[in-house]
């Protein structure tokens, strides 16, 4: 069945999201393109860590409260449920690499093939790209897994420019279960002094 596309002018059209589709996006999506009751797994995030590669320092984390597991699959909560707004350094345009590392558990069912796509963005542009597999999970299963990311080499005239603009850098996290969207998350960025 295709999914719903979710936009904040409440328009809603009906079309398959693919993984090829999002690989092919120059600039953020317009809304969010599945439903949170499209997260049939039961996957939730519970816990979300940054750190420098070079430094080990950790920029960000959050945990969940215990008392807060389970995933958001109320299509009537408000979409902040799954957008986050980041605040970091300006030195953090200069990192050669950055570790992320994501725990999270699921629900009642296996997952056989599990995959993220983020696709960063300056003022529509495109500036990186990554595809992981984080594979088969088990039902019931409390997850981890760290990521080293890879930054992008940016001109100095680039970095002013995202410096200069809060919030213009956006990603699109997109969550497929065998290549079908289960999951849309965004974030907006700030690098600041």
């Amino acid at each position: 069945a295709p999914f719903v596309l979710v936009s904040h002018s409440s328009k809603r059209k009906k079309m398959a999201v693919t993984p090829d589709d999002v690989l092919k996006f120059n600039k953020p999506s317009d809304g969010f393109l599945c439903p949170l009751s499209a997260n049939t797994f039961g996957i939730d995030f519970i816990a979300f860590k940054i750190r420098n590669m070079e430094t080990n320092d950790v920029l960000f984390e959050t945990e969940k409260d215990p008392e807060d597991y389970g995933a958001a699959t109320d299509d009537s909560l408000d979409d902040s449920v799954r957008f986050i707004s980041y605040t970091f350094p300006k030195g953090f345009l200069d990192f050669k690499t950055v570790g992320t590392t994501i725990v999270f558990r699921v629900g009642d069912k296996a997952i056989p093939s599990f995959r993220m796509i983020e696709r960063h963005y300056f003022k529509d542009k495109l500036l990186m790209s990554y595809d992981f597999t984080f594979g088969f999970c088990i039902p019931n299963s409390t997850n981890s897994r760290e990521t080293i990311y890879d930054m992008p080499v940016l001109s100095a005239e680039e970095k002013a420019q995202i410096a200069a603009h809060p919030y213009e850098t956006k990603s699109d996290s997109f969550y497929f279960v065998n290549d079908k969207l289960v999951m849309h998350n965004k974030a907006e960025y700030s690098y600041t002094d």
